[in-house]
């Protein structure tokens, strides 16, 4: 007798991820895709509609983050599994998603058999830890600066700027700049953020309240 599959549904803005962990699900006949969704908020909507087994779950999403839709899902739905499903390997991100009930966290570089393990032992909760999440745990927390101070005024500036969806060239309008400069400006807050792009830095921005 065949077992039930895993239920699985993904959360991530980002829509190629989704389509992504949709073929690599499809793959794995002992997993099933039940749904997606975009943001935190869908992700409640979804767990409600489908009561998922385990959810992949992304932390840096526009509105309701991943962090405070797992704190609603667990406690909701307590037999809900969730992995936190990230490009980051912020101490503080991972504190955050396990004190909000995630059982897992991994890193979206993860290779598609650890994942599926991952899935598998997340079902029975059995917990699967990056080892970025693992030193998070082991290391006292921080005591310095908070996350962002490392951000000069002028790049708060730029990056509330990115945040209302301006480009380059406004951004350096705005600003009274070069366009050169505002360009400048925005690769130092990508850099200083640990992002690859801009829509990662506003999502980051508003998660973390930056600006």
């Amino acid at each position: 007798m065949t077992a039930t599959p895993i239920r699985v549904l993904i959360v991530d803005d980002h829509a190629m991820v989704r389509r992504g962990l949709a073929a690599f699900l499809k793959a794995k006949p002992d997993l099933l895709l039940v749904g997606e969704a975009s943001n935190g908020g869908e992700a409640i909507t979804r767990c409600e509609q489908l009561r998922p087994d385990v959810v992949l779950m992304d932390l840096m999403m526009p509105g309701m983050g991943g962090a405070e839709a797992t704190r609603t899902i667990r406690g909701r739905w307590p037999d809900v599994r969730v992995i936190a499903l990230t490009s980051f390997g912020d101490k503080e991100l991972v504190r955050e998603a396990l004190a909000a009930g995630a059982l897992s966290y991994l890193l979206k570089n993860v290779s598609a058999e650890d994942l599926a393990e991952a899935i598998r032992a997340a079902s029975v909760g059995r917990s699967t830890l990056a080892g970025e999440a693992v030193q998070a745990l082991i290391q006292p927390a921080q005591t310095g600066p908070a996350f962002g101070d490392h951000l000069t005024a002028r790049e708060r500036e730029v990056l509330a700027l990115m945040v209302k969806g301006l480009t380059n060239p406004e951004i350096a309008e705005r600003l009274v700049v070069s366009r050169a400069t505002a360009k400048a400006h925005v690769s130092n807050v990508l850099s200083k953020l640990g992002v690859s792009n801009r829509s990662e830095a506003v999502a980051m921005a508003l998660q973390r309240k930056l600006v």
